[in-house]
């Protein structure tokens, strides 16, 4: 099962909104074939590992192990509990069951109603962080949030603009060093979308997309209640997929960017929240600014935060989020220390 679970992440930024999923198939102590889901509409880990075992004869008396309870429906793919008893498997090993209303134990059910030997929970913990941000969506109906920001050691996340030139401004708001960078250029190919708010895209005209590491661009998510964000700014170049909330959209609005429309009688983080589970986006990284930041860790809806720190001054400027969390993990980066937090 470890050995499943080293292959599933190999799936990390690919097979979202699928879970990730590893497959090892086992005969006499011997691995046989083995796979992983590799990309969203591709066969999935049972049917890459079948499909590595040379001698099919031996699938009868081998052990399948799976991260993840083998799926019962047809999706994008035919459902691989089917494929396993039509193989002439006996005996599989499941990680976790699927958190999923489609599959929720039907996987498993079909496989112990066709004579397969079922043994479940095994290394399930594991298999649960794995795939925390699947878990998150189908049970709480909402992506997997995290929050990322970078800090000076007296508290500030930015310069106060109005102190600098423009090309000083420039200088001084890069706050970490290189390998906190290309962390951050890892999370954006790996997350399904990343959010900012108004005065982040004003201030920063940041584009969002990866490129320091390698992976498909996050969906752009922009708070622009007022439409105060101009034209002209990355995030509206049309590069990548864009999500624009506002209270209403603004005429000649470009066409392509996805505007959707806010209440603002209504608490703004769950409408958003409601209106990325609509769109199937498992997993944010809300990355700024300080109050889009604030209002996440003061309606209780996140999951995760990644805090770097540069031993660096600024004397004032912007503060960083007021935060109280204990510390889960520190992480070295080279000048910069990485503080990692979980909610729960």
């Amino acid at each position: 099962m470890q050995r499943a679970l080293d292959l599933a992440v190999l799936g990390k930024g690919s097979v979202s909104p699928n879970p990730l999923v590893g497959a090892v198939v086992v005969h006499q102590q011997r691995i046989i074939g083995e796979g992983y889901h590799r990309q969203f509409g591709g066969p999935h880990a049972e049917v890459n590992a079948i499909n590595q075992v040379k001698d099919k004869g031996l699938l009868a008396a081998s052990t399948v192990y799976v991260t993840l309870e083998p799926c019962s429906h047809y999706g994008k793919t035919p459902p691989c509990a089917d494929l396993l008893v039509q193989s002439g498997v006996k005996h599989v090993v499941v990680g976790m069951v699927d958190p999923n209303p489609i599959v929720a134990g039907r996987g498993i059910a079909y496989l112990q109603q066709h004579g397969v030997q079922v043994e479940c929970g095994i290394l399930q913990a594991q298999c649960e962080q794995l795939n925390k941000r699947f878990i998150t969506f189908h049970q709480k109906h909402r992506p997997y949030i995290l929050l990322k920001w970078a800090q000076t050691s007296d508290g500030f996340i930015a310069p106060d603009k109005s102190q600098y030139t423009e090309e000083a401004f420039k200088q001084k708001k890069i706050i970490t060093g290189e390998l906190a960078h290309l962390f951050t250029h890892q999370y954006r190919a790996t997350e399904d979308a990343i959010m900012v708010g108004t005065n982040t895209v004003i201030n920063d005209n940041p584009q969002l997309n990866v490129r320091k590491w390698k992976g498909r661009n996050p969906v752009r998510i922009v708070l622009d209640l007022t439409n105060r964000i101009p034209k002209q700014s990355h995030v509206f170049d049309g590069t990548q997929r864009t999500i624009v909330f506002s209270y209403q959209v603004p005429e000649n609005a470009p066409t392509q960017l996805t505007y959707i429309t806010l209440n603002p009688q209504q608490a703004i983080v769950t409408q958003i929240l409601e209106h990325l589970y609509k769109l199937e986006l498992q997993s944010v990284i809300v990355e700024g600014g300080t109050m889009l930041l604030q209002t996440f860790i003061e309606a209780q809806c996140w999951d995760e935060a990644h805090v770097f720190t540069a031993p660096i001054l600024l004397h004032g400027g912007v503060k960083a989020p007021d935060f109280n969390y204990p510390i889960a993990q520190s992480v070295k980066l080279a000048q910069d220390q990485l503080h990692i937090y979980y909610s729960s």
